[in-house]
């Protein structure tokens, strides 16, 4: 293969989510000394030349073909994991990484039935002798302490029933808090807080639509900017909006790592979700690759019964 098509052969094994890790054996694994010396010379991507003349790796490239490579392998651990386990390790890991992180903690206190939720933080006694609880409020800080308590000690109703005229009059609750934000932050409320993290799920749904007409806008519009309080909102209420916010994110071309992240995440924990949708195949096709994308196209179309 001539040089410049085995530069564009690499080129395309680094680029998008994932590693081409098959372009990358025929390209890499039996060239010689001197193909190597062509290809680090042609490939800037991962290997400059200092101001001393010294060809030398990019290390800060080489940390992100780090995160690439070990992608496929991460998906793979989460997917096997336990629930209970997996939701239990990605809340501990989200708390120690601070409040950028606490998003997932909304997501998996909102997206999981109650026995999954009571699940994991019984998986986070045995994991690491504490509870979630008390490890929220030893590390949070501020206003979105008592929201995350909250959310992840719920025990929700989980039947059909809904009483419209406690849900319309709770949109009313959620309006005031809302408007007096000069006055006291909406995340700083404590109707507005016991009312996300105990209504069951149909409640708050019923309550969305109230509030739509009590206001002529959605929650979610009103709490834009809110940050982790929007997020508890879309996930209870418009879930499957809230997974399309965050798939589409972690498919943005300007995507951080952390956001990345999100798709294993999203994929492994909401399958069912995901397929009734229909159209995640279509718009990763282009972005991932490698094995990574091999596994998170069968993570989509696998049968339950395997």
């Amino acid at each position: 293969m001539a040089l410049p098509d085995v530069l564009e052969a690499l080129n395309k094994a680094f680029s998008g989510i994932g590693v081409d890790e098959n372009s990358l054996i025929s390209v890499v694994a039996n060239s010689s000394h001197e193909h190597k010396k062509s290809l680090r010379k042609g490939f800037s991507k991962l290997f400059i030349e200092d101001e001393n003349g010294f060809e030398r790796s990019d290390q800060s490239a080489i940390k992100n073909l780090k995160f690439e490579f070990k992608r496929f392998r991460d998906a793979v651990i989460l997917s096997l994991l336990h629930p209970w386990e997996r939701d239990a390790r990605l809340i501990e890991k989200a708390i120690k990484k601070g409040p950028k992180q606490y998003g997932v903690i909304v997501e998996i206190a909102c997206s999981r039935s109650s026995n999954e939720l009571l699940g994991a933080r019984k998986a986070y006694h045995s994991l690491f002798d504490r509870s979630i609880e008390e490890d929220l409020a030893s590390h949070v800080k501020g206003s979105e302490r008592k929201l995350l308590v909250a959310l992840v000690s719920a025990y929700r109703y989980e039947g059909p029933k809904v009483n419209e005229d406690v849900a319309k009059s709770e949109a009313e609750i959620l309006s005031n808090a809302i408007k007096n934000a000069h006055k006291r932050k909406p995340i700083e409320d404590e109707d507005l807080i016991m009312i996300l993290s105990t209504r069951s799920k149909p409640h708050l749904q019923a309550l969305n639509e109230h509030y739509n007409k009590i206001c002529q806008k959605s929650l979610t519009q009103e709490l834009e900017g809110e940050g982790n309080l929007k997020d508890t909102v879309e996930c209870l209420c418009t879930p499957e909006t809230y997974f399309t916010r965050v798939l589409d994110s972690a498919l943005s071309a300007d995507a951080d790592e952390e956001s990345k992240r999100a798709l294993t995440r999203v994929v492994v924990t909401q399958k069912e979700l995901l397929v009734k949708d229909g159209s995640v195949p279509n718009k990763i096709e282009g972005i991932l690759t490698g094995a990574y994308k091999d596994f998170i196209l069968g993570s989509l179309a696998r049968e339950e019964n395997k």
